[in-house]
């Protein structure tokens, strides 16, 4: 039979498994993206027209270059913390209870994750 603690730190090891693992493949998913040429903007009655209409075109470059260096800071950070917790489960004993420290760095690792998806999709 398993251990309460020792089934919080599977979950934690999986969990910093997954973000480790995944977070690179937000960066690379939201590069490729940027890469491919865009399709032409319609105009809010649907007709393709101006492209700059909706958005100058400097400025929409602008942001969507500020969106990418904002997720690769986020992809970072979430590597750093998500290395960290890893970390710490290694460190502690199976035996004891996980510390609250511990929870809270995975929170904020899956709010940061979400936060780099929605970023991602636009």
């Amino acid at each position: 039979m398993i251990v309460a603690g020792q089934e919080r730190r599977k979950f934690l090891h999986r969990f910093c498994g997954m973000g480790i693992t995944i977070a690179p493949m937000f960066f690379l998913q939201r590069k490729s993206r940027a890469q491919q040429a865009p399709g032409p903007i319609n105009n809010p009655d649907g007709k393709p027209g101006d492209e700059s209409a909706p958005f100058p075109a400097g400025s929409r470059k602008a942001a969507l270059e500020e969106n990418e260096k904002d997720i690769k800071k986020k992809v970072e950070k979430l590597f750093q913390l998500a290395t960290e917790l890893k970390d710490e489960v290694d460190k502690t004993d199976s035996a004891k209870v996980l510390s609250v420290a511990m929870v809270k760095k995975a929170e904020e690792i899956e709010k940061l994750a979400k936060d780099i998806k929605s970023r991602a999709k636009g």
